[in-house]
């Protein structure tokens, strides 16, 4: 039978999103129920409230959330199972399709039916209120007091992993990490710049320290942030805005970085990671844009230079391999995750926790639906 909770509902794009008691349908036959015990609050999210990314609505935001399993369908796999914990995944993968096949998971098919319509795998959604469907949010909607989501899109987390530290494992920090991990790879003595001092960027900073990049350059507009990165392992820090960062990073860097993280998403932001490269650098993009945005890069740049322009989705990770690594680095000391954890906000502070996000809070805000503890 169908449950009232409570979650934050976006109802219109520019408004903020409101507390209000919903209904929650039992899980379908694949699906599992979860409690939330944390939500990381993503800048993705404040796209999706400003409208520079689009999901149908009504919606419940949150796509950073791990919790307890409450209940599972009659034909989940038994891989999960009641009072298992878990960390949820914004994309999911249904094992079956060309991506998933070939070791692609984050690039599953299923990804875009979830995004688009904003249902589960089957496309459609399992909250409602008395005026028809409220949507998830890349089947997560982890802003709310439980929610159902497929199988395929959690991982089980260990029962000493902080819920917390689960919660922002499943997007900011795999992301960052994995950009390291997956995409780079060994670079031991490689100058690495990382521009965006956030979550993702920060993560992004703790896996190239991992992987041996020296000198490794933080490059943020705050520096508060950029005191952030240093104690996370950024050996040397460029302030943006006080000239340009392509000269700071140049003469940190002389020739140029081997690689350059752009965690940003804006235009300027990708143009000036591929004016820090050397000859046969790379520059990934990281961070979603607003529907649409461009940029530009000179045609010249990218022969002459044999520089080279790669995106990667959520660290072009494996979920399934990747999280349990992150939680045993975190278990070793060699991922201090704890430093990321900004303030925390009850279910209600919700529209507090954006705020704080739109004007560059240093951290990684979360949601405790629970409460926060005094």
């Amino acid at each position: 039978m169908p449950s009232l909770i409570h979650a934050a509902v976006l109802r219109e794009v520019g408004e903020p999103p409101r507390i209000e008691q919903i209904e929650l349908a039992d899980p379908g036959p694949e699906e599992i129920l979860v409690e939330i015990e944390a939500a990381g609050v993503c800048h993705s999210d404040l796209h999706y409230l400003r409208g520079e990314l689009r999901c149908p609505l009504p919606v419940v935001p949150g796509h950073e959330g791990a919790g307890r399993v409450r209940a599972v369908g009659e034909r989940t796999s038994g891989a999960i199972r009641v009072g298992d914990r878990v960390a949820l995944l914004w994309r999911p993968n249904c094992g079956r399709c060309r991506q998933c096949m070939v070791g692609a998971p984050i690039m599953c098919e299923m990804g875009a039916v979830q995004a688009q319509s904003g249902g589960l795998l089957d496309g459609t959604t399992r909250m409602s209120d008395t005026d028809g469907p409220v949507h998830h949010l890349l089947g997560a909607s982890s802003f709310a007091e439980r929610v159902v989501v497929h199988e395929r899109s959690v991982v089980p987390v260990p029962d000493d992993i902080p819920a917390e530290i689960a919660a922002i494992a499943g997007c900011a920090v795999i992301t960052g990490v994995g950009v390291a991990r997956n995409v780079i790879g060994r670079c031991l003595g490689d100058p690495v710049v990382v521009i965006g001092a956030g979550g993702v960027g920060l993560a992004a900073i703790m896996g190239a320290k991992l992987s041996g990049a020296y000198p490794l350059i933080a490059v943020d507009v705050d520096e508060d942030k950029l005191a952030l990165a240093r104690r996370l392992g950024a050996t040397h820090t460029v302030l943006a805005g006080e000239g340009d960062p392509v000269d700071d990073v140049l003469a940190i860097a002389p020739g140029g970085v081997a690689w350059a993280i752009e965690a940003v998403g804006r235009p300027q932001t990708l143009t000036t990671a591929v004016r820090m490269l050397r000859p046969l650098g790379t520059a990934i993009a990281v961070g979603l844009g607003a529907v649409g945005q461009t940029f530009d890069v000179p045609i010249n740049e990218l022969v002459q230079r044999q520089k080279k322009i790669v995106g990667s989705l959520y660290g072009s990770s494996v979920p399934a391999l990747d999280l349990p690594a992150i939680f045993e680095l975190y278990r070793a000391g060699l991922l201090p995750l704890d430093e990321l954890i900004g303030i925390r906000y009850p279910l209600d502070g919700v529209n507090e926790a954006f705020g704080a996000l739109a004007a560059g809070a240093v951290g990684r805000a979360v949601i405790l639906p629970g409460g926060v503890p005094a």
